[in-house]
């Protein structure tokens, strides 16, 4: 597949951010300045202005004595630039490889995505169509490499869609100015009587090293993709993702649904062939006013199983606000795991945590009550109740090695064990009663000592001698004795529920 780029050129785009709010200025002369050097400099201009002969980096002195009523506002570059990003991230819609291109661009990785629109001119056109829609005049071109596309944009007099294998041809007519150069070089190429790429583009390589040096053979290799060039995008990009552009904006449920089930039958099926699952999933509607919908869900064990997926999602359809409409879905698998079916057996019947069904099950469970209220632990190698578990991150989980604590756990371990009261008949004992929160309760069986140690590698401090006893209810609790009876400041807790 050829690989396809499209560069955005901005080219008032300064001057139409600050428009705006007073879409007026556009129909006079304005520009920008900031002090240099002890005095006001334009540091961007409008069309009006350009063609009042006002350039950038003209003294604002001249610039009124050439308009003597021109219009002037003090220039924020950075508030600029953070405007490009956002307009950046806005530009994801397209494509999900969007690079900024300081200080009034952007470049655009295309590949695969112009078809999703019908063809490249309908593409592109609608690329320029959204981005004029938000108060910008832009140039856009299209071709096989970064360069070309920038150069096209730039200084074609009609910027568009370069035919694929035809960027070289396109550039031939261009400036030297259109491969990117220093304006030393370009100017020495002028004077050299260059004043077209194609005048020099034969040369021979050892000529122009020697006479302008490395940076135009890099520029000139880069237009013409004998070297490659590195587009760095504002987001990392999904190795799984899908996307589904609408012919209308959708403002409808049953649209997002049918939406939603579109591509997760193309997602699901690319996953399937490479024998891979998802275990977190977002959905994200574009919306037309420039805002993002989205939803997420997450799954206990990975999967590529259509109809489970999307009620997961089902649930949270109606949490998306399509607001004016969605003209664009897109859907992303942030994680992604190995799924190899397992072969089953005929004398074996299925169940346990490795059926289907049951993982299924916990996923709507956590997709409806929260991701926080399902749990499931795993034996950790510590001797110490607090740390003798860990959370397991999927059903399919396995302990690491096959740890054992002795004697029998409560099924319900305290956060934090809670001071109690305690009679004893005598030292090393088991307790008669204690006291908990102003309840006392009688003691009719017990078990016990059971000693745990601190792990001195980890921590210091008094041993536990843990009880397991029994109220005349039934209840039953686990107590410990932190210290020994004949230390001065022994106490007694409650750390767990056995029932």
């Amino acid at each position: 597949m050829v690989q396809r780029f499209v560069s955005i050129w901005l080219q008032y785009f300064a001057t139409d951010w600050f428009s705006l709010h007073q879409p007026e200025r556009k129909q006079r002369p304005f520009v920008l300045r900031l002090p240099s050097h002890g005095r006001m400099i334009v540091t961007a201009a409008n069309a009006q202005a350009e063609q009042s002969g006002i350039s950038k980096d003209m003294a604002l002195a001249d610039a009124r004595a050439l308009v003597p009523h021109l219009d002037v506002a003090d220039d924020e570059p950075e508030k600029i630039q953070r405007v490009l990003a956002k307009l950046a991230e806005w530009c994801i819609r397209f494509t999900p490889y969007v690079a900024l291109d300081p200080p009034d661009g952007l470049l655009l990785d295309v590949t695969g995505c112009a078809h999703l629109w019908g063809d490249e001119e309908r593409y592109l056109s609608d690329i320029v169509q959204k981005i004029s829609a938000r108060g910008y005049g832009v140039r856009a071109a299209l071709a096989d490499t970064p360069g070309a596309a920038w150069a096209v944009a730039r200084y074609a007099a009609q910027p568009g869609v370069v035919p694929p294998h035809q960027h070289v041809s396109a550039l031939l007519p261009l400036p030297p100015q259109a491969l990117r150069l220093e304006p030393a070089i370009a100017e020495r190429l002028h004077k050299l009587g260059l004043h077209r790429i194609q005048q020099f583009i034969n040369l021979p390589r050892a000529s122009l090293r020697k006479r302008f040096g490395v940076p135009l053979l890099q520029q000139l290799d880069r237009a013409t993709g004998q070297e490659w060039e590195m587009l760095v995008p504002i987001r990392p990009i999904e190795p799984y993702q899908e996307r589904l552009p609408c012919l209308e904006p959708i403002v409808t449920a049953t649209g997002i649904e049918i939406a939603l089930r579109q591509l997760l039958e193309t997602l699901c099926l690319r996953l399937q062939q490479e024998q891979k699952g998802m275990r977190t999933a977002v959905f994200k509607g574009y919306r037309v006013d420039g805002k993002t919908e989205y939803i997420s869900i997450a799954t206990s064990r990975a999967s590529h199983q259509v109809l489970h997926l999307f009620k997961l999602f089902e649930l949270k359809i109606a949490s998306i606000e399509p607001g004016l409409g969605i003209e664009l879905f897109a859907l992303e698998a942030p994680v992604v795991e190995d799924l190899v079916p397992a072969q089953e057996k005929m004398w074996e019947v299925g169940g346990g945590l490795n059926d289907e069904r049951l993982a299924e099950l916990v996923d709507r469970l956590t997709t409806k009550i929260g991701s926080g209220a399902i749990h499931r632990y795993l034996p950790a190698e510590h001797y110490w109740p607090e740390r003798s578990f860990t959370e397991a991150t999927s059903l399919c989980e396995e302990p690491a090695t096959a740890w054992r604590t002795d004697g029998q756990r409560p099924l319900y371990l305290l956060p934090v064990p809670e001071r109690i009261e305690v009679t004893a008949p005598i030292p090393d004992y088991p307790p008669m009663l204690f006291r908990h929160r102003e309840k006392v309760y009688k003691i009719v069986k017990a078990d016990g000592p059971e000693r745990i140690e601190q792990e001195w590698w980890l921590q210091q401090g008094q041993h536990r001698d843990y009880y397991r006893v029994e109220d005349e209810d039934g209840n039953r609790y686990w107590l410990f004795r932190l210290g020994h009876y004949h230390d001065e400041i022994f106490q007694w807790f409650l750390h767990g529920y056995f029932s």
